[in-house]
């Protein structure tokens, strides 16, 4: 697949994506991760809130789904704010969130009437969402509480987060072994590392479910912000937001991101698979392909702020969904009402359905495999 310009650029640097950003970022050490008591599940189990700070950025991540509950970073005058949508309390995240800032697995995304082939058998998995299966499930990753444990290395900062998925959970094949590295780099760069092995040949597909806006969680919608990728096909869905099998061109259509537009110049559109996902919940295929070191697949500004998010990643595929189930019901951290819009998504990972779809990139794990997938999302303004 044709690369754009900014794909070549950061192919080509000679010490990858890390490197990159340290010559526009404000290099500072940070120190150990600070642990508290954020509340406690209905069990009895402590629910702990690891505070990190490294390089201008501040992050706050729950035990409990590995949820980033609060991301602060400056504006162009040094002002900070959250940028990613919550809750400031267990409960909500308990009975009502939409996967804010969430880990998720064992796969990612929708997968059609929860149900896939592998090896000539077939598994049911738990359905939640209409006739197919959810992000994992009734009770994914993002509702198990994880092992945190904190490091700092040279002047690095973060967290490793396991999590073991027994055999049959969820209706998944195999006991899935994941650990999870949260990294506030010394340039405030987050990086998210994923690894995970399995006695028994299974399906994974983690990524990480922050709802951003940059001009603060509690700001309005985000329809003013400006978004690139990097990505000339999508992955048309049908009424049930699952992949037809059709890498479509973007070109002529509301998902033609290439050269960088606001998010809601095209979402009123009257085209069809926006009728589908009441807005744009659909999978790009990134024209880099999956890459075995990150590559900058997407850009979001906030033109307001300054504030900008670069993403890089080694995976095939980012899911861009722009909010369209926030409904008025849920209160944020800021205190403020969340409506459709509010906040948005970018989901670096395999597509959808791909283990009913044998032209999309596989998502098979096998016994003395490792799953590892990188994502880096850097800061400016």
């Amino acid at each position: 697949m044709e690369l754009n310009r900014r794909t070549l650029l950061a192919g080509a640097a000679a010490a990858g994506v890390t490197a990159a950003l340290s010559s526009t970022a404000h290099a500072t050490g940070g120190n150990r991760p600070v642990k508290s008591l954020f509340g406690k599940l209905a069990d009895g189990t402590k629910v702990y809130r690891w505070s990190l700070e490294n390089g201008g950025t501040r992050l706050k991540v729950l035990s409990y789904g590995g949820i980033v509950q609060s991301l602060e970073i400056p504006d162009r005058r040094g002002r900070y704010t959250n940028v990613s949508l919550g809750f400031d309390n267990i409960e909500d995240y308990v009975s009502s969130s939409p996967y804010f800032g969430a880990l998720i697995g064992r796969y990612g995304n929708r997968i059609g009437k929860g149900r896939f082939t592998l090896d000539g058998k077939t598994y049911q998995l738990s359905v939640n969402d209409g006739e197919n299966s959810l992000h994992g499930g009734a009770k994914g990753f993002d509702k198990v509480v994880w092992d945190v444990e904190p490091f700092t290395r040279g002047s690095d900062v973060g967290l490793h987060l396991h999590y073991t998925s027994v055999d049959g959970e969820m209706g998944y094949p195999g006991t899935l072994r994941t650990k999870v590295t949260y990294t506030l780099t010394r340039h405030g760069d987050w990086r998210i590392d994923y690894e995970a092995t399995t006695d028994k040949a299974t399906v994974v597909n983690l990524t990480n479910h922050v709802y951003w806006n940059l001009a603060g969680e509690s700001s309005g919608t985000i329809y003013d912000h400006e978004l690139s990728i990097a990505g000339s096909r999508y992955t048309p869905v049908d009424s049930g937001l699952i992949p037809t099998g059709e890498l479509a061109k973007v070109a002529g259509t509301p998902f033609d991101f290439r050269r960088t537009k606001t998010v809601g110049e095209d979402i009123r559109v009257p085209h069809q698979q926006l009728l589908y996902g009441k807005g744009i919940d659909h999978n790009w295929v990134l024209d880099k392909g999956g890459t075995d070191r990150p590559q900058w697949v997407a850009t979001l500004r906030d033109p307001s702020s300054g504030r900008t998010l670069k993403i890089a990643t080694t995976e095939p595929g980012l899911q861009f969904y722009s909010g369209n189930f926030l409904d008025g019901t849920l209160v944020g951290t800021g205190g403020s009402v969340y409506r459709q819009g509010d906040g948005l998504c970018l989901e670096t990972q395999h597509f959808p359905d791909s283990p009913n779809q044998p032209s999309f990139p596989s998502t098979t794990l096998r016994p003395g495999q490792t799953y590892r997938t990188t994502t880096v999302h850097s800061f400016s303004a």
